[in-house]
């Protein structure tokens, strides 16, 4: 788990950026304002975190639960999406129940970042498309089984279908974090963070982007490998021998 601050925010789309000669396929996420609505401390709750609100939501579609939640924690303008953030005891301090967020304040171009957003429904899908089976032949002899799944028993023992059998059903939107990607660019003015690569979920969808759970460093773009020169005296000598030949022999005719 990595406990590291995020923020809440909606993915806008794909685009691209040039960097160092580099064209490079971007997603734009356009991230906070963030509230604080409440913290979590270890003695209490037996976890450090804090709870961050996004959106504001209209004073007549706010339950009476979430109001009285609302005025309690001192928060004005009651918010529509709530998530905790794991963070280090430590860190606690630093985050103060009602402070603003924005995505200058927590990222900055090449963080390592993980986020979690909710893939694009697919509705009830067969085999074929969930599990990339093959089929069956498409011949005269085939008759309404071209895209079935096949046989799923195990004869009498265990008489049963093993659990996990790769069959139909409903396929995608599901909870899924995409890991270890770059920050690439960050606009302060219109709160966007550029970050490199696919985020999951459909565009307007809502993500949560945090600090990566594993520690690793990466680059924007690869590094230039320079090309080591051949050390071989064969290859060297056939390279300057026509350059000098040819011209000893022109001299030579002249």
């Amino acid at each position: 788990m990595s406990l590291r601050m995020g923020l809440l925010g909606r993915k806008i789309g794909m685009t691209q950026v040039f960097h160092d000669g580099t064209a490079l396929g971007v997603t734009a996420l356009s991230l906070g304002p963030c509230v604080v609505v409440a913290k979590r401390t270890p003695e209490k709750h037996g976890y450090a975190a804090v709870q961050l609100g996004f959106e504001e939501l209209p004073v007549r579609q706010v339950t009476r639960p979430d109001g009285g939640y609302f005025k309690k924690s001192g928060v004005e303008k009651p918010l529509r999406h709530l998530r905790e953030v794991r963070l280090d005891a430590k860190e606690l301090d630093k985050y103060e129940v009602g402070k603003v967020l924005r995505a200058s304040d927590v990222f900055k171009a090449g963080d390592v970042v993980d986020v979690t957003g909710t893939t694009k429904g697919k509705g009830y899908q067969g085999v074929m498309k969930q599990h990339r089976m093959g089929g069956d032949t498409m011949t005269h002899g085939t008759h309404e089984f071209f895209r079935h799944g096949g046989s799923i028993g195990c004869r009498l023992t265990p008489g049963r279908v093993h659990r996990g059998k790769r069959m139909s059903g409903l396929m995608g939107n599901v909870k899924n974090t995409a890991s270890d990607l770059v920050v690439v660019k960050v606009l302060e003015d219109k709160d966007l963070v550029l970050v490199k690569g696919a985020v999951p979920g459909p565009a307007n969808g809502l993500v949560l982007i945090k600090g990566s759970v594993k520690d690793v460093k990466k680059y924007i773009v690869p590094r230039t490998i320079k090309e080591v020169e051949s050390k071989n005296p064969m290859k060297a000598s056939k390279k300057g021998a026509p350059a000098a030949g040819g011209g000893g022999a022109a001299k030579a005719k002249k």
